[in-house]
């Protein structure tokens, strides 16, 4: 009887907390409700009233545009609203056909700014550099421009040209470009024998066979009349690309373990990739070069193989693009581009406006030059892009260099012999040695300081391996 009383009173207790969780539940679903509602009755006021008051006629479904784009843009830079002229060009891009001038470009405080140039197109061969502000695109400012809009500007029919103004700091005067816009090679890798048995692999972004392209260059290295004993991979300026041949070129080097993890908003859910086993890839050393406009795609491959022990990883601290963005379309032709999840490491870091730190930090910079800072002292990186206003002394000095640039188009008189190239001049003559690799181009590869370090870590890695062995033969 007892019993019967005490689980009737406790089935009358579970129906009583149900019905309480079930009351918060509701309580909780009609507030999220009421202040939806009431947002969305502050908006309907607001577009009434300007178009009823304002001092010029204006198109409510301009207005609605705006406005989403407003909502969408103040999330991360990442996420947008496209137009469809806008998600007709990133569909373009994705399948790697689209006529440009080759930059990959974010909005920093209604700036646009240059996060990397593309290897081998017209903006890289005319030295424009990770940093640049991009003031003026055909004669038209694009200071508060849609970041959209600021790419079909520069995007067109190749062969034709398109002029870009450049701010850049540390220079008097504005830099005036007028580059011919090209298509944006496909082909993501190129390689070349540094010294008989060392081989350097340039990824500059991930496409779609980027992976076979690492495999094919792999063999031909392997082909050499000496053994592979060891690899440079440049991932620098490396802008990104596609997910699966980020995956897919990591697990070329490694024979097992996570290579990168994708967690949503909720943390125990999410995605995780492995390397299959039976790589032969394994089989000498490695040395990865990231800087700071190596970013997403990149990062993850540099991540996955510092984090197995695979490779040394060297250079500067990367851009720290280390979140998933998805696009989906909309009726009309529009489309919601926006960030969904984020890119973890196998030991678990988020690359998040972090970056990944390299095991040694070595700037970039020419050896038979002076040394300067080098290039990449002051990449733009993930961290700069937060949602957050700039301070008005730093806002109003950028200005002010900008205004003062612009006001002072002759360069102030330089007495510049040929041994005293600026930093933007060596970096041209640079980029001009070891675009198109070929063995005689080795030697001019090994003016960079990165590669060079590179190249002298992995040769004192056989020296001591040959130490270590006639030590133990003793």
């Amino acid at each position: 009887m007892i019993q019967k009383q005490w689980l009737k009173n406790g089935l009358f207790i579970v129906c009583i907390a149900a019905i309480v969780v079930s009351a918060t539940v509701v309580f909780s679903i009609a507030k999220q409700d009421t202040d939806t509602y009431e947002g969305l009755r502050l908006f309907s006021d607001v577009i009434s009233e300007i178009e009823n008051n304002y001092v010029e006629p204006v198109e409510t479904k301009e207005l609605i545009e705006k406005a989403i784009q407003g909502m969408v843009s103040g999330l991360d830079p990442h996420s947008s609203f496209l137009p469809p002229e806008a998600f007709d060009d990133l569909q373009s891009e994705t399948k790697g056909e689209f006529g440009g001038i080759g930059i990959v470009i974010t909005m920093r405080d209604n700036r646009l700014t240059v996060i990397s140039p593309i290897e081998g197109t017209p903006a890289y061969k005319a030295g424009v550099q990770a940093q640049d502000i991009i003031i003026k695109v055909d004669g038209k400012t694009t200071k508060g421009m849609m970041l959209w809009e600021a790419v079909k500007k520069m995007r067109g029919d190749p062969g034709t040209p398109v002029d870009i103004s450049i701010f850049r700091k540390g220079e008097t005067e504005i830099i005036e470009l007028t580059l011919v816009r090209a298509v944006i090679p496909l082909e993501s890798v190129r390689y070349l024998t540094l010294k008989p048995g060392y081989g350097y692999l340039w990824v500059t972004n991930f496409r779609e066979n980027t992976m076979d392209e690492v495999k094919n260059a792999l063999d031909a290295l392997k082909k050499e009349d000496t053994p592979l004993k060891g690899l440079i991979l440049d991932l620098r300026d490396n802008p990104g690309g596609l997910l699966d041949q980020a995956v897919k070129v990591s697990d070329v080097f490694l024979d097992g373990g996570t290579i990168v993890s994708i967690r949503g908003r909720d943390d125990q859910t999410g995605e995780e990739y492995k390397a299959t086993p039976g790589s032969e890839a394994g089989e000498y050393p490695i040395v990865l070069l990231i800087n700071g406009g190596s970013a997403s795609a990149s990062e993850i491959v540099a991540g996955a193989l510092q984090d197995n022990h695979r490779a040394l990883v060297l250079g500067t601290t990367s851009f720290g693009k280390g979140s998933v963005q998805t696009v989906r379309p909309l009726k009309d032709g529009y489309a919601l581009k926006y960030t969904i999840a984020r890119y973890y490491t196998p030991s678990g870091r988020s690359i998040q406006a972090e970056g990944i730190i390299p095991d040694l930090v070595v700037k970039r910079r020419m050896l038979d030059e002076r040394a300067g800072d080098g290039f990449d002292a002051n990449l733009i990186k993930e961290g700069d892009l937060e949602n957050h206003l700039a301070g008005d002394d730093e806002m109003e000095a950028i200005d002010e260099m900008i205004e003062d640039a612009v006001e002072k188009p002759e360069a102030a008189d330089k007495d510049e012999t040929a041994d005293e190239m600026t930093e933007a001049e060596r970096l041209i003559r640079l980029r001009d040695a070891v675009y198109d690799h070929s063995s005689s181009d080795s030697n001019a590869l090994l003016l960079d300081s990165q590669v060079n370090r590179a190249y002298e870590i992995l040769r004192g890695y056989e020296i001591f391996q040959g130490m270590s062995g006639k030590s133990s033969g003793k």
